[in-house]
């Protein structure tokens, strides 16, 4: 990893992808969605202050663990303009997302639980299957799985749209 010296207080594009292992162009969509920021010199090349190397490595750090990037760039937006993110920095944030991780981990591990059963059954029933549909949104509506087939065709002569015929509800699992 190629050293920086210490008088150096900005940092290229290239610079600052050599040292944070992210590739220009994750530093450009960082830069285009708040996440990092630079000043643009009187050639229009881009400068990064140091502070950007720990703000890169916030921001990795975060995706690798699941958090989408706008729960990311408002963490960031918390913090002073121009400052580096701390350990405490990072612990606060990591204990509120802790929740919200622990709750994808659960529903992880529901799925695998439950894929081999699903997929080995073929039917996807709304009924039993977790992977078609996790939160059972339709189950109050009926069991089982429907295919509901729509012919559609192209416009007619004189610009009418054919009929559209609706086939009936077909069962799944001979249900």
């Amino acid at each position: 990893m190629p050293q920086i010296p210490e008088k150096i207080q900005e940092l290229t594009v290239g610079q600052l992808a050599a040292r944070s292992g992210a590739a220009v162009s994750a530093l450009h969509f960082y830069e285009s969605q708040g996440l990092i920021s630079s000043r643009r010199t009187s050639g229009n090349q881009r400068r990064f202050s140091r502070d950007a190397l720990r703000r890169v490595a916030f921001v990795r750090a975060a995706q690798r663990v699941g958090i989408p990037l706008a729960t990311i760039r408002e963490a960031l937006a918390e913090l002073p303009e121009g400052r580096t993110p701390t350990e405490d920095d990072w612990a606060r944030l990591s204990e509120s997302w802790r929740s919200e991780l622990d709750e994808r981990i659960k529903q992880l591990n529901r799925l695998r639980d439950h894929l081999t059963d699903c997929i080995g059954c073929g039917c996807l029933s709304l009924e039993t299957c977790v992977l078609s549909n996790p939160d059972d949104a339709f189950g109050e509506r009926s069991a089982g799985s429907r295919l509901l087939v729509e012919r559609r065709g192209s416009t007619v002569k004189g610009g009418r749209a054919p009929s559209r015929a609706r086939e009936p509800e077909v069962p799944c699992c001979g249900e």
